[in-house]
């Protein structure tokens, strides 16, 4: 669940091409990082993620969700419009940002429709961006989302916020950045419901 109490971006997808990826843009790349390949990422799992260590880009494995302080469950999300207002996040995204690789991501309509999400390009990746907190010495991190582009918007209001490749050093070490970020528009996206998916292989 998101800090607004909806379901979103509640599962995503890494694949061989973003332990690539993940390799071009880390200079020294931790050989004990865990990448998994060909593998769905839910919340409480652990995944590798882009951050700032030592004023570089550096790869490093967290947890996806941040622990309610009331009741069970993590929260996985963070709107972007009021981020900067809610004390669960505000620290995080002003001074612990971070960037989600993934191949492509799913959503599921009203009508419990399974929908996948993933970039225009051929095996592009999505750049999602994130945040992170430290829960009793376990990095954490939530994906933060925006309101959906007309790609989305048809399955779901919300969507999360996605990156150019040229703009993940700003996001992840300029904290003058931030604002600018957290308002742009994310790239319009490739759409398939699972059916049409099933279809390819009927």
């Amino acid at each position: 669940m998101n800090e607004g109490g909806q379901k979103m971006c509640g599962r995503y997808y890494v694949d061989d091409e973003i332990s690539r990826e993940i390799e071009k843009i880390v200079k020294k790349l931790d050989q004990r990082l865990k990448i998994e390949h060909g593998q769905d990422i839910h919340p409480s799992e652990s995944a590798v993620v882009l951050t700032k260590e030592c004023r570089e880009v550096a790869a490093r494995q967290m947890q996806w969700g941040f622990p309610r302080f009331q009741g069970k469950g993590l929260l996985i999300n963070a709107r972007v419009e009021a981020i900067l207002d809610k004390k669960t996040f505000r620290d995080s995204v002003l001074h612990r940002r971070c960037v989600i690789p993934a191949h492509h991501f799913y959503e599921w309509s009203k009508n419990k429709e399974k929908y996948t999400f993933q970039s225009p390009k051929q095996d592009a990746t999505l750049f999602m961006a994130g945040c992170y907190q430290i829960y009793n010495g376990q990095n954490c991190f939530v994906i933060l989302t925006t309101q959906a582009n007309a790609s989305v918007a048809p399955v779901h209001e919300r969507m999360p916020l996605l990156l150019e490749r040229q703009e993940l050093e700003d996001w992840i070490m300029e904290d003058a950045a931030v604002e600018f970020i957290l308002a742009k528009k994310p790239i319009l996206l490739n759409r398939t419901a699972e059916y049409e998916q099933l279809k390819l292989f009927s």
